[in-house]
């Protein structure tokens, strides 16, 4: 599959869609980060000059298809740690196709040109799919009752 990848900033039109993705797939993980605090996080990629960023994917057919951001904290628990690949989604009809990865080394790609040498990210699920574009793991660590991955990339 061709996937387009592109700067939200060029595409405001898609915030209150990822908003909602976002909310349902992490609101729980996250609580207590609301559908507006999602909607606000996404705005201010569609402002931002490159940083934060989120990078949104169509299908061919111009489909939205997923996102991934790029962010100075993803989560209070771990000041200690910036930037991060935060947020990556596929959608349901999309994945398994290879998106996710396109996704992960598209935002890595944005990061080192913006000089960033070392990303942080975390997942409470699938830390495979980013070991396969470099990641590392560093420790697991808690967010409210769940355990989730510590990965690196340098």
């Amino acid at each position: 599959m061709n996937w387009s990848i592109e700067s939200i900033a060029a595409h405001p039109d898609v915030v209150d869609t990822l908003a909602a993705w976002h909310h349902l797939e992490w609101g729980e993980l996250m609580a207590p980060w609301s559908l507006v605090d999602a909607r606000t996080e996404l705005t201010e990629c569609v402002v931002a000059n490159g940083f934060p960023a989120t990078l949104v994917a169509y299908d061919e057919s111009r489909q939205l298809a997923g996102s991934v951001s790029l962010v100075a904290t993803d989560a209070p628990e771990f000041p200690e740690f910036s930037p991060w690949l935060a947020s990556l989604y596929v959608a349901p009809l999309f994945r398994g196709r290879g998106l996710g990865k396109q996704l992960i080394d598209a935002l890595v790609a944005h990061a080192h040109q913006l000089g960033f040498e070392r990303l942080y990210l975390f997942t409470p699920v699938s830390p495979e799919i980013y070991r396969r574009s470099g990641w590392r793991e560093i420790g697991k660590r808690q967010i409210g009752d769940h355990e989730v991955t510590l990965m690196v990339h340098e």
